[in-house]
């Protein structure tokens, strides 16, 4: 049975950001987080502006998630191999040339939706490839006690960016430009790498072990220890369905607030923000709970939440009814992701780490990536509303069976066999 900290409530915060490696590490992911949320939304409400077509917002949405699909594997395997810092350190230094070279071609007013469209390709590129090395960093940073703390408030850290992020992005838009916008994502993502440079670690990855095989066998490799774990691969499973089928609403958003609100680029602030703001509260009440102990149960009624949210948001004309739906959903949004993330990284194999990370990441990026692009693609014909509310409502027959196997999820993801490696 695992041992469960006996620490609860703000105890668990604490004792996590007391680790100085941890503390460096979420000042400078909490500023880098900021900036990748005013760039998503910019870029969005920029694609919208450019184009006013729900499918090109699809599509830029699209660009900036789908590469995890298609580098995750890679990035997984690589994450295992190298120095993780020395991999994100990298990847935010195309992050930072891609937001300046933005920055550039909308002040000189010469951007185009397929620029727009090719960097925000590139700025997913480096995402997906920083990820699971970002993810698989996580035990490093903190003894194993802490993990589920450090996870609830990685999240926190992320929907709080979602929070603040949006609200300078309206600012910005409204009282500047998008250049601006831009130009302050550069100096968030080059405060981050500034704060990567203060860690104090042993080099990451496994880079010495397993030399002989090659990194897609190692991918394999890792991807046959998800599906045969009892636990990791349904999990895995059921949080892909749910992202592929209703977790891609917020890159839609745009075009709910121009097109269904008409609130214009501060309703939509208003919407990503209150989103982030729920996100937030769910997110601190993972922190102040201690152990993992019930949060399969937690993930499934979470999923419920989050399905019923979405259908009043798109059942709703009254911008002041849909921004407590957006709450409620943004909540179910990260309590599902931090119970997923905390199971699995509490249940791998460390030396499988970066891999399931690498799994993991490409679930939670791409997965929304291709319901963003569907929603887009049928918006054409069925407007924005329709397509969302049926992907909710297939997410409840996801919950029901979510609710019937729970016990064996449990059993399988809350316990590990006694002398499982440490990290």
């Amino acid at each position: 049975m695992r041992t469960e900290s006996s620490t609860g409530g703000f105890g668990n915060v604490v004792r996590a950001l007391s680790i100085r490696n941890y503390r460096i590490y979420t000042i400078g992911n909490a500023t880098s987080l900021i900036g990748v949320w005013l760039q998503r939304v910019t870029v969005g409400w920029l694609a919208w502006q450019l184009t006013h077509s729900g499918t090109w917002l699809g599509v830029v949405a699209f660009a900036d998630l789908a590469p995890v699909v298609f580098l995750s594997p890679i990035a997984g395997a690589l994450a295992d191999r190298r120095d993780r810092i020395w991999v994100i350190r990298m990847t935010q230094g195309v992050s930072i040339g891609q937001a300046l070279l933005l920055a550039l071609l909308t002040y000189t007013g010469v951007i185009t939706i397929w620029p727009l469209f090719l960097l925000t390709l590139v700025l997913g590129a480096a995402n997906a490839v920083a990820q699971p090395a970002r993810l698989a960093l996580i035990p490093s940073l903190v003894d194993r006690e802490c993990v589920p703390s450090a996870v609830a408030i990685n999240s926190i850290v992320f929907n709080n960016a979602r929070f603040v992020g949006p609200a300078v992005a309206g600012v910005a838009i409204a009282h500047g430009s998008v250049t601006l916008s831009f130009a302050l994502n550069a100096l968030a993502y080059i405060a981050f790498s500034l704060c990567l440079t203060r860690l104090d670690l042993p080099t990451e990855g496994n880079a010495g072990r397993g030399g002989r095989h090659r990194m897609l066998s190692e991918t394999l490799e890792g991807y046959l220890y998800a599906m045969r774990h009892p636990g990791i691969g349904p999990m895995l499973g059921m949080f892909a369905l749910s992202s592929v089928i209703c977790r891609g609403f917020i890159e839609m958003l745009p075009g709910f607030a121009d097109s269904v609100f008409h609130r214009g680029p501060q309703g939509l602030a208003w919407m990503v923000a209150t989103a982030g703001l729920g996100a937030m509260v769910g997110g601190t009440w993972m922190v102040w709970r201690s152990g993992i102990e019930g949060l399969t149960d937690l993930l499934v009624l979470h999923m419920l939440l989050l399905s019923l949210a979405l259908l009043a948001f798109t059942a709703t004309t009254e911008f002041w009814i849909a921004l407590p739906c957006l709450f409620v959903a943004g909540a179910g949004l990260v309590v599902t992701g931090v119970s997923a993330q905390t199971l699995v990284q509490s249940s791998v194999d460390p030396r499988m780490r970066g891999r399931i990370m690498g799994l993991y990441g490409m679930i939670f990026r791409g997965g929304p990536a291709l319901n963003s692009l569907l929603i887009g693609l049928l918006s054409s014909q069925l407007g924005l509303r329709l397509p969302l509310a049926g992907g909710a409502a297939l997410a409840v027959l996801l919950w029901a069976w979510g609710r019937w196997h729970r016990s064996a999820l449990a059993a399988a993801l809350e316990t590990v066999p006694q002398g499982a490696p440490a990290d």
